[in-house]
């Protein structure tokens, strides 16, 4: 497509882009309908980054209606080919209490009604009909990606947790106690309502992908009391939100390159026919 391009995708943090310098508004349409919202494109560091608003600019859309497959496709069609992907997400453990970041290195699904592939052989609109692909998961998040969030976050003087287990729930209402414990009985780190299905959409996708999770609550099972509220999450968030900003921005700057790149993310699709062509 013309017009501006990016190297680098960033999903969430509404308002981050006011930060980028030149900043281009752009429109991309998918064969899977609208993103979130339009993507936001400038420089930071001398790198191409293209932000979106994961539940729109004026937050109106819950997890469960996000369209990931628009989103992902969208910021590739831009020529990104890395994403990180901020989140905020409940503490499982007591040592994983609010202002914790953490940078995952595991996955759990327990969503139920999101679309999860570009692979399900059904036919697309524009006629095109994809293959039936089987990806490796195994590790669902980028290595040198997660390799530069936690150098940026020492950087910063912010001690994130090195790996652990996010599990998705479908929201979007918190968990119940029992959930919450179960979750903890797993070994789980930290629970959020938005990390699935953007790592498996990004692997089918051959796209390197990165969560920092911002744990802004200790999940019902985790303290005694009410359980999590929505105002306690936004208020963690905000106190948080500047460094969060600060460790992003200097894990941009520390990506390597889009090409060559050396993980196994950008040789998911290898040896399968896929059946449509990617942007």
């Amino acid at each position: 497509m013309t017009g501006p391009r990016a190297e680098i995708g960033v999903i969430g943090g509404s308002g981050f882009y006011s930060f980028l310098d030149d900043v281009t508004e752009v429109t991309v349409n998918t064969p899977y309908g609208a993103p979130s919202d339009s993507l936001f494109v400038g420089t930071l560091a001398g790198r191409a980054v293209a932000f979106l608003p994961r539940h729109g600019r004026e937050h109106h859309l819950p997890p469960h209606r996000i369209n990931y497959r628009a989103n992902l496709w969208a910021l590739r069609a831009l020529g990104a080919r890395q994403v990180l992907g901020p989140c905020a997400v409940g503490g499982l453990l007591p040592e994983h209490g609010p202002g914790t970041l953490l940078i995952p290195d595991q996955l759990v699904d327990r969503t139920r009604s999101r679309v999860n592939t570009y692979f399900d052989g059904e036919p697309r609109p524009d006629g095109a009909r994809p293959g039936v692909v089987h990806v490796s998961l195994a590790d669902p998040y980028c290595p040198q990606g997660r390799k530069a969030a936690l150098a940026a976050a020492a950087g910063r003087g912010w001690e994130a947790v090195d790996g652990g287990t996010m599990v998705v729930i479908e929201g979007p209402r918190f968990s119940t106690r029992a959930e919450s414990r179960w979750h903890a009985a797993q070994g789980w780190s930290v629970v959020g309502m938005t990390g699935h299905p953007e790592a498996a959409l990004a692997r089918e996708l051959e796209l390197c992908y990165t969560s920092l999770a911002l744990v802004t609550d200790l999940d019902a099972g985790a303290e005694a009391g009410e359980g999590v509220s929505h105002a306690e999450v936004l208020e963690v968030f905000a106190q948080n939100v500047d460094r969060l900003r600060d460790v992003l921005f200097d894990a941009v700057a520390a990506l390597p390159a889009n090409e060559p790149r050396t993980c196994p993310c950008a040789t998911a699709l290898a040896g399968q026919a896929p059946g449509i062509d990617l942007p």
